[in-house]
């Protein structure tokens, strides 16, 4: 008998009642649980449901609220061709609490570290957390809110260095202005000025262009 998303559901809040909350969008499934439940929710995922392939882990910064961090885990079974999304969340206070997963999927390894390298959450247990993508002793974690996309300057003697890069232009569609391309894209002003638009005299016009 084929497996359903109906059935992991069941199984799911049977075994683990009130810790989850479900959501439902557009035939797929996602529950929120509390991180103190994560390796026990995601053991069962893994074994009696048959969810075997970690496919990405990813991470979100909720600045200004807490917890801060969010982190999604995305499972896949080869079996039944389901897909399942698991969420918890990591307060700033207490980030190094979320626990590796790296003993079930050993494909969480590389996506854990690099979480780590750029949002700076660390995972409890990891077999190997350095950063993936940046240098060791690198001071900050680019994907952060409140990291400048122009990015910060920073210094190691003999192994490697960052400047600020201002940005012009690029991909992301700017406010209609009659400013000059540069003076207009938010990205290029540095982020002691974005509250004081005056000083980078960027302009917003009230009609769309």
């Amino acid at each position: 008998m084929e497996t359903t998303l109906g059935d992991v559901a069941k199984g799911l809040e049977a075994k683990f009642g009130d810790s989850l909350k479900k959501t439902e969008f557009r035939g797929e499934l996602s529950y929120v649980l509390p991180l103190a439940r994560l390796e026990e929710v995601a053991g069962y995922c893994k074994g009696p449901l048959g969810f075997d392939y970690l496919t990405d882990i990813s991470s979100v910064d909720n600045f200004g609220d807490e917890p801060r961090f969010e982190l999604v885990y995305e499972l896949y079974s080869l079996a039944s061709r389901l897909h399942l999304r698991l969420k918890t969340t990591v307060s700033e206070d207490d980030i190094a609490a979320a626990p590796t997963l790296s003993g079930l999927w050993p494909t969480a390894d590389w996506h854990e570290r690099e979480i780590f390298d750029m949002m700076g959450i660390r995972f409890s247990g990891h077999p190997d957390l350095r950063r993936i993508l940046m240098w060791e002793g690198y001071p900050y974690y680019p994907l952060r809110k409140d990291f400048p996309m122009e990015g910060k300057p920073s210094d190691m003697p003999d192994v490697a260095f960052s400047n600020i890069a201002p940005l012009e232009g690029g991909p992301f569609v700017t406010s209609p202005s009659s400013s000059t391309v540069k003076d207009r894209e938010p990205r290029a002003r540095h982020p002691d000025i974005l509250d004081q638009p005056s000083k980078g005299g960027y302009e917003v016009d009230s009609e769309p262009a």
